[in-house]
This record gives structure tokens, sequence and C-alpha cells, in this order.
């Protein structure tokens, strides 16, 4: 019987909560937080679901952020990042195994506002997910994902390219509209290290185009009110081809945020 490829980063919990948490320059710290608090507009009494939340780092942050918040619930389908997140005490968490298209737990209309960080691209079931999003949210409550840009991060589909003749560097995609599965290494070399199995460090990656997303939304009740595009806070090291990598940067951006709001 084939086995089916995992969407869980249970494999590599202990070094992605790790890389979290001891990694100040992370896009998730520098990036991606600053950004996510800003939409946000966390308030007094909020209450928000970080769905799919891995080890906690965005739920705790949250927390923290707004120490008078209502409250935050953090959703995964793994068992080992529940876990690592559960170590590291917060106020006004609570945390729940699960995937992220079974909210059971959660009732009806009691949250102000779901993110989904760097996620949708390893849950299979996006349409049973939004459904439960749609159940959970108040009426006046945002959903807000990040994801890897689509049209330029694409799992094994595209990648840098130097045109040595013009000094350019450009983004080589090599299919777009197509929507793919691709397993993926989380972490080359871990499962040697650590003497785990070797499929133990790979997911599932989806690729997925951008109507794809409006058209389920817009299927599922949901306007979507802001798209951003957020480029990486990073330079290259000195060298002849610091100034042209470094414009590419600003030009191609590594992440998409979707703000949906119930139409």
């Amino acid at each position: 019987m084939e086995t089916k490829p995992t969407t869980s980063w249970g494999g590599v919990a202990d070094w992605y909560d790790e890389h979290l948490n001891t990694e100040e320059d992370s896009y998730q710290r520098q990036v991606i937080l600053p950004n996510i608090l800003r939409l946000l507009e966390l308030k007094k009494g909020m209450t928000v679901l970080d769905l799919a939340c891995g080890s906690g780092f965005f739920a705790r942050e949250l927390a923290q952020a707004c120490p008078a918040i209502g409250g935050v619930i953090g959703v995964d389908i793994s068992a080992e990042l529940i876990n690592l997140a559960k170590k590291q005490k917060s106020n006004n968490l609570d945390y729940f195994i699960s995937p992220a298209h079974d909210l059971s737990m959660i009732m009806d209309r009691s949250v102000d506002a779901v993110v989904n960080i760097l996620a949708i691209q390893n849950i299979e079931e996006v349409k049973e997910m939004l459904s439960g999003v749609k159940r959970v949210l108040r009426p006046e409550g945002k959903l807000i994902v990040v994801m890897n840009h689509p049209a330029f991060r694409i799992p094994q589909g595209s990648g840098w390219q130097w045109n040595e003749a013009g000094k350019k560097q450009s983004r080589l995609i090599g299919y777009y509209l197509s929507e793919t599965r691709t397993a993926i290494k989380m972490h080359p070399g871990l499962s040697r290290r650590s003497g785990a199995k070797a499929e133990a460090d790979t997911t599932t990656s989806f690729h997925r185009p951008l109507q794809y997303y409006f058209k389920l939304l817009n299927n599922e009740g949901f306007a979507v009110s802001r798209l951003e595009e957020w480029i990486s806070h990073k330079t290259s090291q000195s060298g002849p081809r610091k100034r042209v990598e470094d414009k590419a940067r600003k030009e191609f951006p590594l992440f998409l945020c979707l703000v949906a709001r119930l139409g």
C-alpha cells in the first residue's frame, strides 16, 4: 500500500521550534510578525485563532503584544508541535491538536480574527478549512492568510537566474497556473544527524495560482479586502553581485498576504 505523503511538520518539530525562538533575523520575526500585528489591530477582549499554529511562535507573540486580549487559540495537526507549544507558558493561550479543517472544538461566531501563516501551502483541504473559519468567525471578523508568493515561489518550479552578459538577476518561473503537489525536504540532513527516518523531514507542498484562492474565498462567502506583497529584509554579502541581488530582492516578493472578510 502506498503511503500518503504527510503535510505535518511534526518530524522536524524540535528543529523548527528552536529556529523560530532563537533566530532573531528570521523572516517570521522580522517580516511577517510586524505586518501581522499591524493588520490585526489587536484590541482588548479580542479572540484570535492561529490556525496551523505550529509550535506557537505567533500565538505567543500575539498574546504578549496585547495582554488585555481576550484569548489566543492555537490549532495544529502535529501533536509534536503542540506539545512544544504547551511547554512555553503564556497567559490567555489554549492549544488543540486538530487538522485545520476540523474546528469542532470552537464555538460558532466566537472568534474575532483568524490567522493562517505560512501553512496554507501545506493544507490539502482548503475548502473545508475555509468553511470552518466561516463558522467560527464573528460577522465583523477577518481572516489573514500569509503564504509563500505563488507567482514567484513555486516548489521545484522557480529559482534565481543570473545573466552574465547583462549583469542581471531575474526570477525563472517554470509554471504557474498548474496546481501541483510536491514532496519538499524541510531540513536537508536532519534525518542523518538525528537518526530519524528519511521521510520524517519531508512534507507535501501544494502550489495553487492566485485565482484558486480568490475563487474558494468567494465561494465560501469571503471578500478579499486587502492584498499585500512582502519582500525580504535581508541583504547580500559584499561582492560583485551585491547591488543587483539586493535590487532583485526588492522586486520579487517572498510572501503574499490576503485579508478577507465575510461578505
